[in-house]
């Protein structure tokens, strides 16, 4: 697709979709709605106000409005991956929550959201906190975040649309034996465990990509993309496959080969929501990981 040039301007979005369809107005809803993504609901309430701007051949949207945090900062900002004015990509460390599950949490200020909001106040950013995916709190690697609401809103969309994707590294317990293969198989909650996973008839179509790239008989590292986003899809499924993740004490797995769930989110693939430019975002290897892999 053609990449869409823009750039920021004060609280202004500044975008060129061409004088032609800036002269007609019906043409100008339809780029707004269908080429850049913009909810209608926006568009109404932007033209209500009378905040829809054109200069010449550029188009002004109020996208960049300043906006009260809605997370406690943590001491320390997060580590990031990627950032631009749309959007940033941060990376989540074992044992941190992407969101706080209860008031505990929370008020320790121990999640990403936090670190994330640790960032904008050092850096004078007056931005909500808005993730578009999770990653389990032992499982490491990239999460995306939205830092408008109209990002936010193209991206909950292109998360819908299948159209971001994320591949996993895991090591799994015993030998792959298949080089590469695909398991689909409907995932449901486990009425006799709370927080637990299985497959099911009755549950939801999840369909996961694995690739073996090192094996022996005790361990195997294996790369995963995900076909749907299910709650503990790739836990679930290779434990279905006979192939718990190592240290994956909640699905099979041994907490005597590693101390968590050996999951990391590898690269994160997604359109830029202004541009539509193909961005790939890798994470680095965590080092008890890396380790990990080197026994095998």
């Amino acid at each position: 697709m053609q990449v869409r040039h823009w750039r920021r301007r004060g609280e202004w979005l500044e975008l060129t979709p061409g004088r032609s369809v800036l002269k007609d107005e019906q043409q100008l809803e339809h780029w707004m709605r269908h080429t850049l993504g913009v909810p209608l609901h926006m568009i109404k309430t932007w033209k209500h106000e009378k905040r829809l701007s054109v200069a010449g051949d550029r188009l002004r949207l109020p996208v960049f409005m300043p906006e009260q945090s809605d997370a406690a900062p943590a001491d320390e900002p997060a580590q990031l991956l990627y950032e631009d004015d749309s959007c940033l990509v941060a990376y989540k460390e074992a044992g941190m929550p992407v969101h706080p599950a209860d008031q505990e949490q929370d008020q320790a200020r121990m999640a990403l959201s936090h670190a994330v909001a640790c960032h904008y106040a050092w850096t004078g950013q007056e931005v909500r906190i808005r993730h578009i995916h999770r990653l389990d709190a032992d499982t490491t690697g990239p999460v995306l975040y939205a830092k408008t609401a109209l990002s936010h809103a193209i991206l909950d969309e292109a998360m819908r649309e299948k159209r971001i994707h994320r591949t996993y590294l895991a090591v799994v317990e015993g030998e792959v034996k298949s080089s590469e293969g695909t398991i689909e198989a409907p995932i449901g909650k486990d009425r006799h465990k709370r927080n637990r996973r299985v497959v099911t008839p009755a549950g939801d179509h999840a369909i996961t990509y694995y690739k073996t790239l090192k094996c022996s008989s005790q361990l195997s590292l294996v790369q995963l993309e995900l076909g749907t986003g299910r709650t503990h899809q790739i836990r679930v499924h290779m434990a279905h496959l006979g192939h718990p993740l190592a240290g994956d004490v909640l699905y099979g797995g041994s907490s005597k080969l590693f101390h968590r769930q050996a999951l990391h989110g590898l690269s994160l693939r997604f359109p830029h929501p202004f541009s539509g430019e193909e961005l790939i975002v890798d994470a680095p290897l965590p080092e008890d990981m890396n380790l990990l892999i080197q026994k095998i």
